[in-house]
């Protein structure tokens, strides 16, 4: 007879699992937690050149994993993507620009500033990226320059011999048998002027394609925001098959709960293995590492039946409060109905804090009110995430706060106004640390779209502007009928 795991076994697998970071730039992925959702599974293809994905979705953490040989390979079995194995991976850009295979965003900001304008501007971020590619390659002629203006200018002076060094590591690649990919991330780091961004991602995507259509064993993959990639210019050779060739990041609800048990079923200990017992036939692969039942994982009947064993059915007394399983990823998505998968695991981690603090005689390992609590943390953690990667974001649906959704567009274009916030955020722009801005500063009409687009704001069918809750909470919006706001205290 299999034990069901007590409440405080299943609150200390939910304090634990998650890990103690909550950031892709700081939390490595590894090789018990890596969890491969189906819906991503095209996103690892490497003919696959683009990659759309918000923040959140997994463009770090699969540029992290790719570079890994050792994840690669549990990618190119759960994916049966044997292509995946025999790969040789390099970044060509990322987070930091401590890489010797791409420049920082000081030094990126030093040569913007010192290219020609109009059509020379054009040319510099094309000859930009072909030096990048040829760093990343290790192609002797470009390692032979290390200053990066002076790689930019051999590059410019010497297209044939570019043209050859990228057919010399072909030939290369394909008598090894170990193709070369590099892979291009954090792309909204690039530069703080957000026209320089769309002309830079522009010449990156048509370097890309040239890849892929000339050489049979170079590939780029070039993970960005849908925004990003929609506002680049595409006016290019066979731009069109671009397009047809990219894929998106996306979370299902049954891949953040597959997810979320695969982190429980996974981590080290007795109530991991009770959980596991539990929960149906799990599979040993070695080194620590199991695989979940196929209804753990993406049976939504089956997942509502685990998740409630910890949680409880109801988020109160009986149906009418709401389904757990149900109930949490419709407060965490944004306007997009994306989750971040970090956002989840957050949620479901102070969730176990909080009823270990305030009920910790509750039946269930999470109580209600605390999942609601955690709903409003998981907001807070978002908004902070706004803040690092789309600063002037914040900024605007900050002049919101106190008030309430939905709220007519012209009260919003008015309230923007009346606070000069086009003024704020071109001073805001001018520090690089703040990331790139919208498309039209002065155009408050395009910022609600850019916001919409992006998933901060959303519309109803009156066209009145509203905001999901885990953008609303934390910028202490309120919504009649919605969770509440937490209370500001005096002091």
């Amino acid at each position: 007879m299999t034990h069901e795991p007590t409440p405080d076994e299943y609150r200390t697998l939910l304090l634990q699992a998650p890990g103690s970071a909550f950031d892709a730039d700081t939390e490595q992925p590894d090789l018990l937690r890596m969890f491969t959702p189906s819906s991503h599974r095209r996103a690892l293809d490497p003919d696959v050149t683009v990659v759309l994905g918000a923040r959140g979705t997994g463009k770090t953490y699969w540029t992290k994993a790719l570079a890994s040989e050792e994840l690669r390979r549990v990618a190119a079995d759960s994916y049966m993507i044997p292509r995946l194995r025999g790969l040789t991976v390099a970044t060509g850009h990322g987070r930091g620009g401590t890489d010797a295979a791409y420049p920082g965003r000081r030094v990126i900001r030093k040569l913007v500033q010192r290219a020609p304008e109009g059509e020379g501007f054009r040319e510099f971020c094309e000859n930009f990226w072909c030096a990048v590619i040829l760093t990343a390659l290790k192609d002797p002629a470009a390692l032979r320059h290390t200053d990066w203006q002076e790689r930019i200018d051999w590059v410019a002076d010497h297209p044939e011999a570019y043209d050859s060094a990228l057919a010399a590591k072909d030939d290369e690649a394909r008598r090894d048998g170990r193709p070369q990919l590099l892979i291009f991330d954090a792309l909204e780091h690039l530069h703080q002027d957000r026209s320089v961004i769309d002309k830079m991602v522009s010449a990156l995507f048509a370097a890309a394609l040239d890849l892929r259509l000339g050489y049979s064993s170079l590939r780029a993959k070039i993970f960005v925001r849908p925004d990003m990639y929609d506002s680049a210019p595409k006016d290019f050779a066979d731009a069109s098959k671009l397009g047809a060739n990219r894929a998106e990041l996306t979370w299902t609800t049954e891949n953040l709960y597959g997810m979320l048990f695969h982190r429980l079923g996974n981590q080290p200990g007795p109530e991991a293995e009770k959980f596991r017992a539990r929960t149906g036939q799990w599979h040993p692969q070695g080194d620590g590492r199991y695989t979940a039942p196929v209804d753990v994982i993406a049976d939504p009947d089956r997942q509502e039946e685990v998740f409630g064993a910890m949680a409880g059915p109801y988020m109160g007394a009986n149906h009418r409060k709401g389904y757990t399983y149900t109930w949490l990823p419709n407060h965490l998505q944004d306007g997009n109905g994306q989750i971040s998968p970090r956002t989840m695991l957050r949620a479901v981690s102070k969730a176990a804090e909080v009823t270990r603090d305030r009920h910790p005689g509750h039946e269930y390992a999470l109580h209600h009110d605390a999942i609601r609590q955690a709903v409003l943390d998981a907001s807070q953690i978002r908004v902070d995430e706004i803040k690092e990667d789309i600063r002037w974001a914040a900024t605007a649906v900050e002049k919101l706060s106190d008030l309430q959704v939905p709220m007519e567009q012209s009260v919003v274009i008015h309230i923007w106004s009346t606070a000069s916030l086009a003024s704020e955020l071109r001073k805001l722009l001018e520090d690089s640390e703040n990331g790139s801005g919208p498309a039209k500063v002065d155009d408050y009409f395009s910022l609600i779209e850019e916001l919409t687009k992006v998933g901060v704001m959303t519309r109803r069918s009156s066209g009145a502007v509203d905001l999901p809750d885990v953008y609303r909470l934390a910028f202490n919006i309120g919504r009649k009928g919605g969770v509440s706001r937490p209370k500001r205290t005096a002091g």
